[in-house]
């Protein structure tokens, strides 16, 4: 007999298991006395230690799951391959009527039923001739087109299928299924000549942010009664991007961010753009910073000394903790300031970092940003906005400009506590979203606590802000 066959694996799988056991129980009854060997003393008595049945069953299970790994894979891959497919074409009707054939023609058996017999036939009959609308193939040419795969909250989102015959004969009038989410759409198809194009127009709501899963295209055919229903995919599924609502800033509105030689900072330098003040030369001081005009009057050499500049550096912290807003509309306008806000950096190349309780978002560029913003879900957390402000100070110690974005919800000591987190020299602005209130500004210690109660009035408080 060869090594290979299975009685010897199975044998081979069991000897494994049956060495692994034994030893645990060497390890689980202790070290074992060696004969000459005078034993130790304990303090306490010895105790012979027992094998628990739940490591047996552990190491069985294991054994066994070894031993009927393959197969099952095997027996997985034909069940997905050929009966599957087989099975998913009756509809539940089609069960429901395939369960009532049986138990009908059970009772007629058992108790002489003639009735019953004969509706089990007709049952059956039923099922075997909805097998004739469903059998055949279809030959199209589906074309699922988007004309934009990213709008923002209310834009227009517009597509289009167009459907050809590809076959050399005529095709009879079939439908076609398009999943827009979690809904579905239904086109029908006439009959169709050789090489004959049909086309529909589609319009997706969006009324509201979301990812939503267009696709895929699949034609359907089903008998009149829908007891099977033959489904065939054309197309792969398209990601429609509704991006948050945003608006234009504008430069005015965020000047506090614009400078074109960069943000001074306390640190002196021998050699930036941002002149400070002149001193003595000291030996190895480059000499083209000396001012030859004021060595001249004073007659001793002096150099030009620095300010160190930063370019600015913008940090978003945006809560998604819904526990902190009043309502879902106030927990999207929240990601439309934060998304206006961060594409505005991005319009003015500015450094930028978002970062929320799930982590950061992308922000190489102001659609991967709105990518991100899109994907958002808030929840119910255990991370508040302080905590998420002391995550953003040790993220991104090198900001020069930070947003806290909270809802209603956020009280002014927990901006406090959130302020005290940011390093010193650091600007530091709050956004408290409240749908209806009136825009306005105030100042609590060093944190310029902007109140914002409608998205288009976020220009008007970051005026003054940078006023």
């Amino acid at each position: 007999m060869s090594s290979s066959t299975p009685l010897n694996r199975a044998a081979d799988s069991l000897k494994r298991a049956k060495s692994a056991i034994g030893g645990k129980v060497r390890s689980l009854r202790g070290p074992v006395n060696e004969p000459g060997k005078r034993p130790g003393r304990s303090s306490q008595p010895s105790k012979t230690s027992k094998l628990h049945p739940a490591a047996v069953w552990s190491e069985a299970a294991g054994t066994a799951g070894d031993f009927l790994a393959p197969g099952l894979t095997k027996v997985k891959a034909v069940w997905l391959r050929f009966v599957w497919p087989v099975l998913a074409v009756v509809s539940l009707l089609g069960w429901v009527v395939l369960a009532a054939s049986i138990g009908l023609w059970w009772a007629g058996q058992a108790w002489g039923w003639q009735e019953a017999k004969s509706a089990a036939m007709v049952a059956f009959l039923l099922c075997l001739l909805a097998i004739g609308f469903i059998v055949g193939r279809s030959a199209y040419g589906v074309v699922l087109d988007l004309a934009r795969t990213r709008v923002a909250v209310g834009d227009d989102a517009v597509g289009s299928i167009a459907v050809s015959n590809v076959s050399t004969r005529p095709l009879l009038p079939a439908a076609l299924e398009l999943p827009v989410g979690s809904n579905t759409a239904v086109f029908h198809l006439p009959r169709m000549k050789p090489a004959q194009v049909h086309e529909d127009l589609f319009t997706i709501p969006t009324a509201r942010r979301a990812v939503i899963v267009v696709g895929p295209v699949r034609s359907v055919r089903a008998d009149p009664l829908h007891l099977l229903r033959r489904r065939v995919m054309w197309t792969d599924p398209v990601d429609l991007f509704v991006h948050p609502r945003t608006v234009s800033l504008g430069s005015s509105a965020a000047g506090f961010i614009r400078d074109l030689e960069g943000m001074p900072t306390t640190e002196l330098s021998s050699a930036d753009v941002s002149f400070h003040a002149l001193r003595d030369y000291v030996p190895g001081d480059d000499r083209r910073h000396i001012h030859w005009k004021t060595t001249a009057r004073t007659n001793k050499l002096m150099v030009r000394q620095f300010e160190e500049t930063r370019r600015a550096h913008l940090a978003i912290s945006l809560s998604i903790n819904t526990d902190e807003y009043d309502s879902e509309p106030e927990f999207e306008m929240a990601i439309s300031v934060a998304a206006s806000i961060g594409r505005q950096a991005i319009r003015e190349q500015r450094e930028l970092d978002v970062l929320t309780q799930k982590g950061p978002l992308r922000c190489e560029t102001g659609r991967n940003l709105l990518d991100d913003m899109t994907r958002i879900v808030g929840a119910p957390l255990r991370k508040t906005a302080v905590d998420l402000a002391r995550t953003l100070s040790d993220t991104v110690p090198n900001a020069s400009v930070v947003f806290f974005v909270v809802g209603s919800h956020v009280t002014a000591t927990q901006l406090r506590s959130a302020a005290s987190s940011v390093p010193p020299g650091v600007r530091s602005l709050a956004v408290r979203v409240q749908p209806g209130a009136a825009p306005s500004r105030a100042n609590i210690a060093d944190l310029t606590v902007l109140t914002v109660g409608d998205l288009d009035d976020l220009a008007i408080v970051l005026r003054k802000a940078a006023a």
